[in-house]
């Protein structure tokens, strides 16, 4: 097996990536964005990528909800959550924070730090990095000149880099939610707690058409536990949704809001039904269970059996 992951080796993807089953033994290949490691799973040179969906801080990683959203035939098979903790990483000869005049990392990361740089580095220079680890690198290539580095333990500890400061971070307790992406398949078995993802290009601008869009979903008891808005790139006015919903393509109940939905969305598009990885049972009423949906049925059944 083969995946992709956003690199370079030490990230907090690389660390999710190796929470997949079997990702130790695998050859892993490092992508410079999510794009490209999108594009290695559409051309068949890795089997899965894996990519970040959104932070329990800063919310969506707008450049995958738009990349997976633009791109045909992909599914994700897979979320993983990781618990994000930072640290400072410096150059040799840094001994103390007021000798820092510039320090390196991702733009969530920075987010996710910027009260503590605030409050301890105030006059150092952010550069954005591609992401965390090569902001860290970045200590080790005399070309390049910040002093710091705001990244994870892991690429610290890998690279033999100095950590001036530990735990660095805003909020703690913050999560990283990321996405096993692979090319379409079949569908991973339900397990009781499960989710599914969907692209739901908005048809038309006008009143109540996002209420009309939801209520198939609130009419089978569906719950939708992330919606976000982003801009198709066609104009002003022009939105899909990126959305996650409690629920398995396999149950009933969504089964039959993914119907409703696409008779007034046919360009809606399925990505995929996962595990949840919170692990937590969703809470559904007895009249939106399957053995409901199937009684309602059969009954309709009997019904049109009679002409």
């Amino acid at each position: 097996m083969r995946y992709a992951y956003l690199g370079p080796a030490g990230t907090f993807t690389e660390a999710a990536l190796l929470q997949v089953p079997g990702a130790d033994d695998a050859e892993r290949v490092p992508a410079a964005n999510v794009d490209e490691a999108l594009a290695m799973v559409l051309d068949g040179s890795v089997d899965g990528a894996m990519v970040p969906i959104e932070n329990s801080v800063e919310g969506g990683v707008s450049a995958t909800l738009d990349a997976i959203a633009r791109v045909d035939h992909l599914q994700i098979v897979r979320e993983v959550l990781i618990p994000i903790s930072f640290v400072l990483a410096v150059r040799d000869g840094i001994e103390t924070l007021d000798q820092i005049t510039k320090v390196s990392t991702h733009g969530h990361a920075w987010a996710q730090c910027r009260g503590w740089a605030h409050a301890n580095i105030p006059g150092a220079e952010f550069i954005q990095a591609s992401s965390t680890a090569a902001g860290a690198l970045g200590l080790q290539d005399p070309e390049q000149h910040h002093e710091a580095a705001i990244c994870s333990p892991l690429v610290a500890h890998e690279r033999n880099l100095k950590v001036l400061v530990e735990g660095i971070e805003d909020n703690v307790g913050a999560v990283t939610r990321f996405f096993l992406v692979t090319r379409p398949g079949p569908l991973p078995a339900p397990t009781g707690v499960d989710k599914s993802t969907l692209i739901v290009p908005l048809p038309e601008d006008r009143p109540g058409a996002l209420m009309a869009l939801l209520e198939q979903f609130a009419a089978r008891g569906v719950n939708l536990s992330r919606i976000e808005s982003r801009p198709t790139g066609q104009g002003l006015g022009s939105y899909f949704f990126s959305v996650d919903i409690d629920g398995h393509l396999a149950e009933e109940r969504v089964a039959a809001a993914l119907t409703g939905l696409h008779r007034l969305c046919p360009d809606l598009k399925f990505l995929g039904s996962y595990n949840a990885a919170e692990g937590i049972t969703p809470t559904i009423d007895s009249h939106n269970s399957n053995e409901a949906f199937v009684q309602a049925r059969e009954w309709v059944a009997e019904l049109l059996n009679r002409l």
